[in-house]
């Protein structure tokens, strides 16, 4: 027999007798797909997926029922579109799109919004916002501006003059205070939560919507300063907070408020500090006790004969409520007076407000003076 063919082996062995593996060559490969499969669903899962979600999902829109107030004009011929880009823009509804499938759900009362002007607040609801648009009811008929410091028996000639209601009409709904809302502290007394505002009349308003609107509107700055709370932290009640606020409003302006509001607490609370004898000795309580609006040039006798406890002249402390409705500047001014030991100040020009202060009854004596001259010069003025 012949010798048998033996075959070698085409792959090389390495030492000890093993063959080297093939398959290496296909690793690289293998990553490649790994690394490809792991591209393809990050980009479905944070590309595809989100654009996927917000194609379909609906619009942004709020909760509601918002805040705030937002006079809102509609155009004559204003498309439903045009509309909401607008509230989108004014901060009305969260997004266009909201407010046009809000008022396609109405299709046909959509249509009949009328041009003109309505109330609305901020974030509100897309669907509450058509609702008080399709009501031709909300449409506003007017504004009134009541400025900061009336009176009430003002605020009141003020809202007759600036709607179809009498003042008689006013006067009785101010009467009704228990339908006010008024906050328990006020007792009653509508003086000093009327707040200045300017308002918006529908013709679905009458003389009580008006002036509960003004008290809840005192409200929201209430909350907005969170009022309670920080009259706690200077030491006294909410009433009396309002009260020094009616008192700042009556006497300064700007910067000089909270200066007015700490000159104010150090009489009443350091009497018989500075010369002083703890009285406010402030000329607009006079005027109120007289019942008449803020003058210049209050008499001698006047300060000293005005009847009542509101006369700062002749009672100490402060005056029992506010003497007017202040705006939220000098309910600030109230909460956070300035720092400082003067117990007066004087109004040194009256074109201007120019107002100085003083620590002691000297200082104040130099200051009258200076009053006197400018006086003096312009006696139109005084």
């Amino acid at each position: 027999m012949s010798d048998p063919i033996v075959l070698e082996d085409a792959a090389p062995r390495r030492a000890g007798g093993r063959r080297k593996k093939r398959f290496s060559g296909c690793l690289p490969m293998l990553v490649f797909v790994v690394i490809g499969a792991l591209l393809v669903f990050a980009a479905f899962r944070y590309v595809v997926m989100p654009a996927w979600d917000e194609f379909f999902a609906d619009p942004e829109d709020y909760e509601g029922p918002g805040s705030g107030e937002v006079v809102f004009v509609v155009k004559q011929g204003q498309s439903v579109p045009s509309m909401g880009d607008e509230l989108e823009d004014l901060g009305v509804v969260a997004s266009s799109e909201a407010f046009v499938d809000a008022a396609e759900d109405r299709d046909e009362e959509s249509r009949g919004i009328q041009a003109g002007t309505y109330l609305l607040k901020e974030q509100m609801k897309a669907s509450d916002v058509v609702a008080i648009l399709v009501d031709p009811d909300n449409m506003a008929q007017a504004t009134v501006t009541v400025p900061e410091g009336l009176r009430a028996v003002d605020v009141i000639d003020r809202l007759a003059e600036g709607t179809d209601f009498s003042k008689k009409q006013f006067e009785r709904a101010l009467g009704n205070t228990k339908a006010l809302g008024l906050p328990d502290y006020a007792e009653g007394n509508p003086e000093g939560y009327l707040f200045p505002a300017t308002y918006t009349i529908t013709p679905g308003d009458t003389p009580a919507s008006i002036l509960r609107a003004m008290v809840a509107r005192w409200e929201q700055a209430a909350s907005d300063l969170d009022l309670e709370a920080a009259a706690e932290e200077v030491g006294y009640e909410p009433h009396e907070i309002m009260t020094v606020a009616a008192l700042v409003q009556a006497e300064g302006r700007g910067r000089d408020m909270s200066k007015i509001a700490r000159v104010i607490y150090n009489r009443v609370e350091n009497p018989g500090t500075a010369g002083q004898a703890g009285y406010l000795q402030i000329d607009a309580t006079v005027d109120y006790a007289l019942g008449r609006p803020l003058t210049v040039g209050l008499t001698q006798e006047e300060r000293e004969t005005a009847p009542g406890p509101y006369n700062t002249f002749r009672n100490t402390g402060l005056p029992p409520g506010p003497i007017g409705n202040p705006g939220e500047e000098a309910i600030n001014a109230a909460l956070n007076p300035a720092d400082g030991e003067w117990y007066y100040y004087v109004t040194v020009n009256l074109n201007t407000g120019r107002t100085k202060f003083a620590e002691s009854y000297e200082e104040f004596l130099t200051y009258q003076q200076e009053l006197r001259d400018w006086c003096d010069e312009h006696p139109d003025v005084c």
